[in-house]
């Protein structure tokens, strides 16, 4: 599999240019559809997880992974479910990390970082994405059903010390759930020199939790809360991802907005996800996809296969997504089935 490097040079020339001229140059990888905790904007309490044989082994990802970088795929993020939990997860980390990217990412629960964190560094992993959706135990284990608080915060501390370029907490805001932290976690960020993202709630999944339509906190709403408090100063820095950024003038913090409903940010779509099972979707809210779970094991070690049908995928990629809060979803896959 490692012949394959032979001749690869950093920021390969993109190859994959959708037919409304978004070039793709960001690869988000699921790696298992499995979590230790159960997050009501997530998945159900009680899910019914993927059979063994139907997820892609690391070797396949792997396989998978470095066509996409001959393709001109600059950026990786690994997701999950929860990344941390798959078995043998860090042989795959140290795959990516040798592989000729601007910067090999992760999205991860927290509470595995205390394990993990320093190794992740070592397998050059540049930046964390930590989800974090309430600074109190009692209503963090509610949003999480499972979590326990102090787990996480251990993790950000170890991820902290382990020296990554940047950490980010992520956020979904609830409106009467956890709306009223979003200063308390803005402040807890900035005061760790980390960055922070809100994100409205995505309709994937039958939610028997909560109704979305209700629970909707819209990032203009988040936007207004800080506000009241500090200036928040536009800006065009970007990690490759869709949040738009802002700046807090008085502490320097950044804060992104991550907006699928009242701030579509589908025209500048530059990403793809491969799916635990080996689905490429080439749009978070459309079943669009590619089997190529399929394609490496019907033609094992086949490269050139491989690359084709992943080129042959840009002409189905949609412009964009369709998320109707008021409406029954119609993307039946939970989030933890297609990546963070």
């Amino acid at each position: 599999m490692n012949g394959g490097l032979i001749g690869m040079t950093a920021y390969t020339t993109p190859q994959l240019i959708d037919r409304f001229g978004r070039t793709v140059n960001y690869l988000r990888i699921s790696v298992t559809d499995r979590c230790d905790l159960r997050c009501v904007y997530c998945m159900e309490e009680e899910m019914q997880f993927l059979p063994r044989a139907q997820v892609l082994t690391l070797e396949e990802i792997g396989f998978i992974a470095r066509a996409f970088v001959e393709l001109g795929v600059q950026k990786i993020r690994v997701t999950g479910g929860e990344p941390l939990v798959r078995r043998n997860i860090m042989k795959l980390m140290h795959e990516l990390g040798a592989l000729p990217l601007r910067e090999l990412v992760l999205t991860t629960n927290g509470s595995q970082l205390a394990r993990y964190a320093a190794e992740l560094k070592a397998a050059n992993v540049k930046r964390i994405n930590v989800s974090l959706d309430s600074l109190k135990p009692d209503r963090f284990r509610q949003i999480t059903r499972v979590g326990d608080l102090k787990v996480v915060l251990a993790g950000i501390e170890a991820a902290r010390e382990a020296g990554f370029e940047r950490i980010k907490i992520n956020a979904v805001i609830l409106k009467n759930r956890n709306h009223d932290e979003v200063l308390d976690l803005t402040r807890f960020a900035g005061d760790r020199g980390m960055d922070i993202s809100f994100i409205e709630e995505m309709p994937l999944g039958v939610n028997s939790d909560h109704d979305r339509a209700e629970a909707y906190y819209s990032s203009d709403d988040i936007r207004r809360d800080l506000e009241r408090h500090c200036t928040l100063i536009p800006t065009a820095e970007t990690t490759g991802g869709p949040s738009r950024y802002f700046r807090i003038q008085e502490t320097g913090t950044r804060v992104g907005f991550i907006s699928p409903h009242s701030h579509n940010f589908c025209h500048l779509c530059n990403r793809v996800r491969l799916t635990a099972e080996g689905r490429l979707l080439l749009c978070l809210g459309q079943e669009h996809s590619v089997d190529l779970r399929h394609v490496v094991r019907a033609h094992p070690g086949a490269m050139e296969i491989l690359k084709q049908a992943i080129r042959d995928s840009m002409a189905i990629k949609p412009r964009g997504h369709d998320f109707n809060l008021a409406a029954q979803p119609v993307i039946f896959r939970h989030m933890n089935m297609t990546g963070g």
